[in-house]
């Protein structure tokens, strides 16, 4: 019969005793294994299997090790060691062979075994060498599939942020536009900023620009949802009070608490180039840059945060576009940072300055964007930490 030979109690490996499971259907052979093994790591228990189906009947989670004789009654060879590293895929693989199997031996590693003993050549310092050998070899292996895992996932998950950004729906070929999205978190593509621009059949171009409160995953995957629900509202002919009170009872829907609110600006600018309609929803104002100047977009077009009070009003307001323009919708990552490291913080106005200071210059589109970045960030004195999301779209009136 096959027996279970318990050995005194202790901490060998990790947190665990270690646990050896032998496929030795010898019965001399399994008491020298015993008595090898008994003097080189007492602590070892060991559980004797002497059939490849009593082997699957015996094993369990907590083995660390399988030493498998490679002929046994009911399996021989490379086969008996494919049945014992499916059955075991996390446990240490040890084979025995004979003196002229020597060649096996190695063709079982090749196969995925951690090493081979040749029966009769083994001393209890190499047989116990060849199990600590055989574990650290599995956790190395182990540590590596893991890491391979995580890279997988990681390029798999950057994949889907990725794809989950906005591919702007613009047909007019007079418009430039261009974007900037950065994140708060470390190693983090998407955050709870989002963005979008589509341009309806009309020809009105609908802008919008907004911010879930925090900055985690949750954030993130709530804001791509409220971006993907403002753009099917917009194709589906929503505009104003109507798309904005769908976009709040949508967001009420989808957090996953009441504290959870978004603030959010929409611009809308008729197909001539000529006027933008706007509304802000507790966002701070778009930019509105002439040929050599920029200023804030009047808060007269004022409400508060999505989420914030139910049946709420966004009230809406226009402003007249003339010659070539641009129009700047931005979050608060970029007007958060300090000022020379003090309790001060840039604010609208003193984005406005800035921007003034670089239109003046002549930047514009990329360029515009870039450096307003790099000044809020020289006077904040490191990188930004919140999300930071921008859009810019640039045209020119038609008369």
């Amino acid at each position: 019969m096959s027996a279970i030979i318990e050995h005194s109690t202790s901490v060998v490996p990790g947190d665990g005793k270690l646990e050896i499971l032998l496929i030795e259907d010898d019965p001399g052979d399994a008491f020298l294994f015993e008595e090898l093994l008994g003097e080189e790591l007492p602590d070892a228990r060991i559980i004797q299997a002497r059939t490849l189906r009593e082997a699957r009947e015996r094993l369990r989670p907590g083995v660390h090790c399988v030493v498998a004789d490679l002929s046994l009654p009911d399996a021989e060879g490379l086969d008996l060691l494919r049945a014992v590293l499916d059955m075991a895929p996390r446990s240490a693989v040890l084979v025995l062979t004979g003196r002229s199997d020597a060649a096996v031996g190695v063709a079982a590693v090749a196969a995925g075994a951690e090493d081979y003993l040749i029966k009769h050549e083994v001393d209890g310092p190499l047989l116990a060498r060849a199990i600590r050998y055989a574990l650290e070899r599995k956790r190395a292996e182990d540590s590596e599939r893991q890491l391979m895992e995580a890279e997988l996932r990681s390029e798999e998950n950057a994949r889907i942020e990725l794809g989950l950004l906005p591919v702007p729906l613009i047909d007019d070929t007079e418009l430039q536009h261009h974007t900037r999205y950065r994140p708060g978190r470390e190693r983090a593509l998407l955050g709870g900023d989002f963005y979008d621009t589509v341009q309806t059949a009309d020809g009105t171009v609908h802008l919008v620009i907004g911010d879930v409160c925090g900055h985690g995953p949750d954030e993130a995957s709530l804001g791509v949802r409220l971006r993907m629900a403002w753009r099917t509202l917009v194709l589906a002919g929503h505009t104003g009070m109507d798309l904005l009170g769908t976009l709040d009872t949508v967001l009420c829907h989808e957090r996953w608490s009441e504290e959870i609110f978004t603030t959010l600006s929409m611009v809308t600018i008729a197909p001539d180039r000529q006027r933008a309609r706007f509304q802000m929803a507790g966002h701070p104002a778009p930019l509105l840059f002439g040929e050599t100047s920029a200023a804030a977009l009047p808060d007269d077009a004022y409400g508060p945060a999505l989420g914030l009070f139910p049946g709420s009003e966004w009230p809406a307001a226009e402003v007249e576009l003339t010659g070539r323009w641009s129009l700047m919708l931005y979050t608060d990552g970029l007007i958060e940072g300090r000022v020379g490291g003090g309790p001060e913080r840039l604010g609208t106005e003193g984005l406005v300055e800035m921007a003034s200071g670089a239109r003046a210059q002549g930047l514009t589109g990329d360029l515009l964007i870039d450096h307003l970045v790099t000044e809020v960030e020289a006077l904040n004195g490191e990188a930004l930490t919140d999300d930071l999301a921008v859009v810019m779209l640039s045209g020119k009136a038609t008369r």
